[in-house]
């Protein structure tokens, strides 16, 4: 099987090692030495991790993923590239796919477009493709907060209802996978995605939170 969560992740630590610890990222409050930590936490160590979900842990969390951030940087970011340890599930290739590849793809993008003179990458087609089955998995959790019916049309892969229409009427987001998974996961500023609809509607999405949070 083709890895396009490892390829990504490889990618994103080589960007990592080329920009350091200090450069910006698209993710409030973080550099990218706080971003590596983030994915690190999140494969090794879940007695942390669970501060996302459980909010009087997540002080805890905060403290300790800054240690972590405030480390060894070029130590931290190999942690990263070498993935998750053996008695984690997403080491195992399949697992790693279905669970990493949106998270790598994003965070990757994440560090791309908080530097100066970005533009988007091309995408291989197979890699298209992956994305826009994960997109359609988690549209529906992605838009949930959504004050609009959402229509999803991705450029050579197809259409997906991701939304029925609730307080307004439905909006149509167009543009390529990469861009679409951008937009739906709420980096809104960077997503290059084309609009059809009311323009109150659109207004209403634009100014709607989305993604995870």
């Amino acid at each position: 099987m083709t890895r396009h969560a490892r390829s990504e992740r490889l990618l994103l630590c080589d960007e990592l090692d080329r920009l350091g610890p200090d450069r910006p990222t698209l993710c409030e409050g973080w550099q990218t030495r706080d971003l590596a930590a983030h994915l690190l936490v999140r494969e090794t160590r879940p007695d942390l991790s669970v501060g996302r979900f459980v909010p009087f842990l997540e002080g805890h969390l905060d403290r300790e993923q800054g240690k972590i951030a405030n480390g060894d940087y070029a130590a931290l970011v190999d942690r990263v590239r070498r993935g998750a340890p053996a008695w984690n599930p997403m080491s195992n290739a399949r697992v790693d796919e279905i669970t990493n590849l949106v998270e790598y793809f994003v965070h990757h993008e994440d560090v791309r477009r908080a530097q100066t003179g970005w533009e988007p990458r091309e995408l291989a087609p197979q890699l298209e493709g992956k994305l826009w089955s994960a997109l359609r998995r988690s549209a529906r959790l992605m838009f949930r907060k959504a004050p609009t019916g959402i229509v999803l049309i991705a450029e050579g892969q197809g259409r997906y209802a991701a939304r029925l229409p609730d307080a307004h009427g439905t909006v149509v987001l167009r543009g390529p996978v990469g861009e679409l998974v951008l937009y739906a996961y709420g980096r809104k500023s960077v997503a290059r995605v084309g609009f059809e609809g009311d323009a109150d509607d659109i207004a209403a999405l634009q100014g709607a939170e989305l993604g995870i949070s």
